[in-house]
């Protein structure tokens, strides 16, 4: 394994965690009384779309999973609008997770649904960038010893993470603490993405330990 893959993937990953910063500070400078908490919709959008945009920008410029045939302009456009698709029915198929989990249903329909897009921004959205409307290729990543490169073991790790956090973050919602940051759904959304980070942070670390162990199959 090559260890300037690695260090690629480091840099990619160094970005996302800067967006993420960005998106919590500089918009405190043009809004004004902006928070995470106190204006947490607003920060909500404006995370999803930080985060949106630089993965974006990374697949564009550094390319992870190159192919070997030219595309057309008609088939790029092709998976650009079902990428799209695939994306808008994630956050559909997440709200209705996140409300089967106990989220109301009538009520902080908005509040729910924007958790679910930045739920699907931090997971779905890495997926689309890196393998395509593909679904059997996301199969494959997600199985047994399914990935073949490390920017599909990157993409295992983020996305546990990312669940893992927003699962945990649902735990002080239901005491009795009465604080601020219990409101639906301000610990659910700071738990996803501190996972996120989380697993920005731990994946170029965990491949970095185990490269030599590392084996991929040929495409």
């Amino acid at each position: 394994m090559k260890d300037t893959e690695i260090k690629k993937l480091l840099f990619a990953h160094i970005f996302c965690v800067v967006s993420i910063i960005l998106s919590t500070v500089v918009p405190s400078f043009f809004l004004e009384n902006f928070s995470v908490l106190g204006t947490h919709l607003t920060w909500l959008c404006i995370c999803s779309a930080c985060v949106t945009t630089v993965n974006i920008f990374l697949y564009i410029i550094v390319k992870p999973n190159p192919s070997s045939k030219r595309s057309s302009f008609a088939h790029k456009i092709s998976r650009f609008l079902k990428c799209c698709i695939y994306f808008f029915m994630s956050c559909i198929v997440f709200h209705g997770i996140i409300v089967l989990y106990g989220a109301p249903l009538i009520e902080s329909v908005l509040e729910t649904f924007l958790f679910a897009v930045l739920l699907s921004t931090f997971t779905t959205l890495n997926c689309l960038c890196m393998l395509g409307p593909n679904i059997q290729a996301w199969i494959r990543v997600f199985s047994k010893n399914g990935a073949m490169s490390i920017w599909d073991n990157s993409l295992q790790i983020t996305t546990m993470c990312s669940i893992v956090g927003a699962w945990l973050g649902a735990f002080p919602i239901p005491l009795d603490w009465d604080r601020p940051w219990q409101v639906w759904p301000i610990s659910c959304s700071l738990g996803v993405t501190f996972g996120y980070v989380a697993g920005l942070i731990i994946a170029p670390l965990w491949i970095y330990w185990n490269r030599k162990q590392l084996t991929y199959k040929s495409r």
